[in-house]
Protein backbone atom coordinates (compact mmCIF):
# COMPACT_ATOMS: atom_id res chain seq x y z
CA UNK A 1 0.00 0.00 0.00
CA UNK A 2 1.05 3.15 -1.05
CA UNK A 3 1.02 5.70 1.51
CA UNK A 4 -0.86 9.35 0.57
CA UNK A 5 -0.97 11.44 3.55
CA UNK A 6 1.03 14.62 3.79
CA UNK A 7 1.08 14.45 7.48
CA UNK A 8 2.06 11.59 10.04
CA UNK A 9 -0.50 10.31 12.06
CA UNK A 10 -0.55 9.98 15.97
CA UNK A 11 -2.46 6.91 17.45
CA UNK A 12 -5.22 8.32 20.03
CA UNK A 13 -8.41 6.71 21.60
CA UNK A 14 -10.41 9.63 22.18
CA UNK A 15 -14.14 9.67 21.98
CA UNK A 16 -15.50 12.33 19.34
CA UNK A 17 -19.21 12.91 17.86
CA UNK A 18 -19.82 13.47 14.56
CA UNK A 19 -22.11 16.47 13.61
CA UNK A 20 -24.88 16.95 11.08
CA UNK A 21 -28.26 17.96 9.93
CA UNK A 22 -29.02 18.67 13.72
CA UNK A 23 -28.04 15.38 15.12
CA UNK A 24 -25.14 13.39 16.85
CA UNK A 25 -23.51 10.11 16.62
CA UNK A 26 -20.57 9.00 18.50
CA UNK A 27 -17.22 7.50 17.67
CA UNK A 28 -14.08 6.70 18.60
CA UNK A 29 -10.63 8.65 17.08
CA UNK A 30 -7.98 6.06 16.85
CA UNK A 31 -5.75 8.05 14.92
CA UNK A 32 -4.91 11.86 14.06
CA UNK A 33 -2.68 14.01 12.44
CA UNK A 34 -2.72 17.85 11.19
CA UNK A 35 -4.65 16.88 8.21
CA UNK A 36 -7.15 13.94 9.27
CA UNK A 37 -7.99 10.92 11.43
CA UNK A 38 -9.20 7.72 11.31
CA UNK A 39 -12.40 6.96 13.10
CA UNK A 40 -14.22 4.03 14.88
CA UNK A 41 -18.52 4.33 14.64
CA UNK A 42 -20.19 1.86 16.80
CA UNK A 43 -22.64 0.97 13.56
CA UNK A 44 -22.54 1.29 10.23
CA UNK A 45 -23.92 4.28 9.72
CA UNK A 46 -24.14 6.53 6.12
CA UNK A 47 -22.75 9.85 6.10
CA UNK A 48 -23.20 13.25 4.23
CA UNK A 49 -20.52 14.67 1.99
CA UNK A 50 -19.30 16.54 4.62
CA UNK A 51 -19.83 16.76 8.70
CA UNK A 52 -18.40 18.18 11.86
CA UNK A 53 -16.19 16.34 14.15
CA UNK A 54 -16.18 17.29 17.71
CA UNK A 55 -13.78 16.41 20.50
CA UNK A 56 -15.25 17.70 23.39
CA UNK A 57 -12.59 16.59 26.36
CA UNK A 58 -10.08 19.05 23.95
CA UNK A 59 -12.07 21.76 22.42
CA UNK A 60 -11.75 20.22 18.95
CA UNK A 61 -13.81 20.95 16.31
CA UNK A 62 -13.18 20.49 12.57
CA UNK A 63 -15.30 20.02 9.34
CA UNK A 64 -14.11 17.45 7.29
CA UNK A 65 -15.45 14.62 4.73
CA UNK A 66 -15.15 11.32 3.96
CA UNK A 67 -11.64 10.06 2.36
CA UNK A 68 -12.22 5.71 2.66
CA UNK A 69 -14.03 3.54 4.57
CA UNK A 70 -13.85 0.08 5.36
CA UNK A 71 -16.95 -1.37 7.60
CA UNK A 72 -17.13 1.00 10.60
CA UNK A 73 -13.68 2.17 10.18
CA UNK A 74 -13.37 5.77 8.27
CA UNK A 75 -10.83 7.73 7.31
CA UNK A 76 -11.40 11.80 7.28
CA UNK A 77 -9.29 14.65 6.01
CA UNK A 78 -9.99 17.91 7.82
CA UNK A 79 -11.22 20.62 5.70
CA UNK A 80 -9.77 24.13 5.69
Amino acid sequence: MIEKRTARRHRVFKGGTICFENSGIACTVRNMSDGGAAIDLDTSVTLPRSFTLSIARDNFVRNCRTVWRCDRRIGIAFLQ
